[in-house]
């Protein structure tokens, strides 16, 4: 039996108008509320998938690895790792996870993998007991990362991970020799290269983790993007396939970071050809096969 369950971690406030790259106020604003300093609230959300007797984690989150002067930067809310909390409230702490799944490194997707910062104390890799999944080109990115993106890798997360002898990286078309032919990849280059974003079966449909390729409900709409992506036109190119895909199997999507949606259906409609987030619901608990 496989069974899944959403779990929120750290939350963010960061800037709209980056959040929605191109897009103007006037549109974003309809789905969303911004601060007096123009930042919308973002959830960072992550994955429990429970079956065969393991526990895998698709994502850990911003987590609370960020001295203050950074926390307060980057928009961090919460000074406890709440995604530790989440856990616990469903009787798990993170020695307990067998396979940690990351759609790729950058801090608010990964720094969930470290403790809470502590004044004069190095960070340190929580989930002793986990193997760690990502995709191989995204591992030579963050190795190597572009200017415009290197201030989003953590390196001393690298280190910790190579250094664990825990981690398994996924070739495009290969599959996760740790969770088997059941789960499935896909990979999009839009949002940052070689991001890794994993696919598995439920009796109504696939479920699909998509990361930063579409972050929210907001942005299933196919033109809007974020600031922060590499390659927008290539992104939307990417989005149109996985939705087509997804409306053609009666899929669902996990958001990471939309605060009020965290899972949602996909349909398109016939005459406009737009697609739109379908029976959109809250976090969720325990839905089985």
């Amino acid at each position: 039996m496989r069974t899944f369950t959403t779990l929120e971690g750290n939350s963010q406030r960061l800037d709209g108008g980056a959040m929605f790259g191109n897009a103007p106020k006037a549109l974003w604003s309809r789905w969303v509320e911004t601060d007096e300093h123009n930042r919308i609230t973002l959830s960072c959300r992550a994955l429990l998938v429970q079956e065969d007797g393991r526990n895998i984690l698709v994502e850990t989150g911003i987590g609370a690895f960020f001295e203050p002067r950074l926390k307060e930067r980057y928009g961090v809310v919460e000074d406890r790792h709440v995604l530790l909390d989440s856990l616990a409230d469903i009787g798990l702490s993170h020695e307990d996870i067998d396979a940690v799944v990351l759609t790729h490194l950058h801090f608010d997707h990964a720094g969930g993998l470290l403790s809470a910062w502590q004044d004069d104390q190095p960070a340190q890799l929580l989930f002793p007991n986990a193997t760690f999944i990502t995709g191989q080109r995204h591992w030579h990115r963050a190795k190597r990362p572009h200017p415009r993106d290197q201030a989003s890798f953590i390196p001393e997360l690298l280190r910790l991970l190579e250094a664990s002898g825990r981690l398994e990286l996924i070739a495009d078309g290969q599959q996760s020799a740790t969770l088997g032919k059941d789960w499935r990849f896909r990979f999009s280059d839009g949002h940052t290269p070689g991001l890794m974003i994993p696919e598995f079966d439920m009796p109504d449909g696939p479920v699909v983790f998509p990361g930063d390729l579409i972050p929210g409900a907001p942005w299933v709409h196919l033109p809007i993007t974020m600031g922060y992506d590499r390659f927008p036109e290539a992104l939307i190119e990417e989005k149109e396939e996985l939705l087509d895909s997804l409306v053609a199997r009666h899929g669902r999507l996990i958001f990471t970071h939309d605060p009020q949606v965290a899972v949602a259906g996909v349909e398109r409609d016939e005459h406009s050809g737009r697609y739109q987030a379908t029976n959109p619901r809250g976090n969720v608990e325990t839905i089985s096969r």
